[in-house]
């Protein structure tokens, strides 16, 4: 037995040891617009966007062959930042100009429509969908993206994606409109 152990012991420290040298060896470096690119994006490796995880739209948008709108789940902040990165010379919001303000989107499944067939949970990216075989699923609402995979694989169509609610963490104040008092005669205008 201690001969078994003993022989088990050198054979994975030596393959191990080969691997490390072959790591180093053929160790291809990451081109450093592409790491730059791939930090902003949300690394959920969704596939969403059409390309097979983050990395895969960090290297086209690099090569130019993805528009920085490519990501839905990261929506306008993340575009407008990747913008910054791709064109740093101010041409971020002329990157951006033909995408929609979107609203964060959740999944919500209605659970009397739900059988508990477990495809839902098996598809989502993030892990989002919560429960077991033969048995109500539902959604943690802090951890889905609105991909929408959960919802086109749903064989009962128990899920619709909703409008993300709003949460004391997440609520922000509208952007105000403004406003001009109308001025007396002899007096400017003031902004309200």
């Amino acid at each position: 037995m201690i001969v078994a152990a003993s022989a088990m012991s050198t054979l994975g420290l030596g393959l191990g040891l080969l691997l490390g040298l072959a790591a180093r060896r053929f160790h291809v470096e990451t081109p450093p617009l592409v790491a730059e690119i791939e930090k902003v994006l949300p690394g959920t490796n969704c596939g969403v966007c059409g390309f097979a995880g983050c990395a895969g739209l960090a290297l086209a948008m690099s090569e130019g062959a993805a528009p920085v709108t490519a990501c839905p789940p990261g929506g306008r902040e993340v575009a407008l930042a990747l913008a910054g990165i791709i064109a740093p010379e101010g041409g971020a919001e002329a990157s951006i100009a033909g995408m929609a303000e979107m609203e964060p989107m959740v999944a919500f499944i209605f659970e009397d429509h739900c059988t508990g067939c477990g495809k839902c949970f098996k598809r989502c990216p993030t892990d989002a969908i919560v429960g077991a075989a033969k048995q109500i699923h539902t959604v943690v609402m802090d951890a889905c993206i609105g991909c929408d995979a959960c919802v086109d694989i749903c064989p009962t169509q128990a899920i619709v994606t909703r409008r993300k609610p709003r949460t004391l963490s997440n609520w922000y104040w509208d952007k105000p409109a403004l406003a001009f008092a109308a001025a007396a005669p002899g007096r400017p205008a003031r902004q309200i």
